[in-house]
């Protein structure tokens, strides 16, 4: 592995850990700082959002800047935000502090997206972007649990100190090993914006965020579908979400090698319609513990396999914009974290049982298949009609 992308990877580890923890974290965070627990939740919302709001507008900021240069600047907002969460005294201050820890995420992936396409060998660029793609999954598998264990017997802040060591040895490998890449020559911001009037632009905004959508109707939910559905104990769910780490970890490399050996969009549809599908055989099998595990593993193998895919489709739709566009795809997957969870959570509401999630997901993922299928005939048309001009 090129030390770059190891850097990379790095940067990743410790945003997957800080936006992945707070699920773990809740009780513990809402004692400490004597607040209800769904008020805890909103430090989730808060996250999210400052992901979206970050991702587009960090970049058109600083997409004139060298790559490197951006990274450093990202990586240090990362590590000062997170380290504030850590010593924040009450819940306002640690709103403020989960919002503003949001704002590099989405332009951090963005920036190293490209930077890690530009450095591939040639044929292998999405399995160079899935390198860095490997640090949320290595988060879901060690950072995650262990940040949750920490927390729970000792206390929370010193899980967002762990994030913030890991932050700063992120900073040092991108300083050291990162290649000095020359920013963008004669930058034209209007054209980069313009990047938001292509109907193709919006139709994978789109599929992102209710393809992906689908993955994150099922993880929301997933404790109370473990428990009281496949009948695992309490003390059993934080081992079985490391085999939905191991199974994304997987997945994801596995996307990278499908997106080269045929294309992105080909591997884009293929993935959100088996992700439609396992979510569907899901309902059937839950009850049985030995499939649940089998599907929890298929189910993170497969939607983190779409990442990498989604993710070059995205650059290589935006020519003249691409770190724009592959920051605007993570705020994208963010909304989609919000709209999974918000809409897998309305038949809970209505009353109907613990399975009901993994239907709207199935859905979910149905339906950004659809707009996969539309971008595919869309580009489809459009090269024959400019081969016949």
């Amino acid at each position: 592995m090129k030390k770059s992308l190891l850097a990379l990877t790095l940067g990743g580890l410790g945003i997957g850990i800080t936006e992945f923890v707070m699920m773990g974290l809740l009780p513990d965070i809402a004692k400490d700082l004597s607040i209800s627990i769904p008020e805890a939740g909103h430090l989730i919302s808060a996250y999210a959002l400052g992901v979206v709001i970050g991702a587009p507008l960090l970049v058109v900021i600083a997409g004139s800047y060298p790559p490197k240069k951006i990274l450093m600047v990202l990586m240090l907002m990362f590590t000062v935000f997170n380290a504030l969460s850590a010593f924040a005294p009450d819940y306002d201050m640690m709103f403020a502090a989960r919002l503003l820890a949001g704002l590099p995420h989405g332009a951090f992936f963005g920036v190293g997206s490209v930077v890690a396409s530009r450095i591939a060998d040639k044929g292998k660029e999405a399995q160079s972007v899935s390198v860095m793609f490997a640090g949320l999954t290595i988060a879901n598998v060690i950072g995650v649990p262990l940040g949750t264990y920490i927390g729970h017997n000792y206390s929370w802040r010193y899980t967002f100190i762990i994030i913030v060591i890991v932050g700063i040895i992120t900073m040092v490998s991108i300083k050291y090993w990162m290649p000095a890449l020359p920013a963008t020559k004669n930058r034209n911001l209007a054209q980069e914006l313009a990047f938001f009037k292509q109907p193709e632009s919006w139709i994978i905004i789109l599929m992102i965020a209710i393809g992906t959508g689908g993955l994150f109707s099922w993880y929301s939910y997933i404790a109370p579908l473990l428990t009281e559905v496949s009948g695992f104990q309490p003390s059993a769910i934080t081992y079985v979400l490391v085999v939905a780490g191991l199974g994304m970890l997987v997945g994801n490399f596995i996307g990278g090698k499908l997106a080269d050996r045929f294309s992105p969009a080909k591997a884009t549809i293929s993935l959100l319609l088996a992700m439609s599908a396992i979510l569907f055989i899901m309902h059937y099998v839950s009850e049985n513990q030995a499939a649940s595990l089998i599907m929890t593993f298929l189910t993170g193998a497969i939607a983190f396999a779409s990442a990498s895919p989604i993710q070059m489709l995205m650059i290589n739709t935006a020519k003249g914009s691409e770190m724009l566009a592959a920051s605007v795809s993570q705020a994208s997957f963010n909304i989609g974290n919000a709209l999974g969870a918000f809409l897998g959570g309305l038949p809970l509401a209505a009353g109907y049982d613990y399975t009901s999630p993994v239907w709207v997901g199935s859905l979910m993922a149905l339906v950004g298949a659809a707009f996969a299928w539309m971008l595919i005939a869309r580009t489809t048309r459009i090269g024959k009609l400019a081969r016949n001009t």
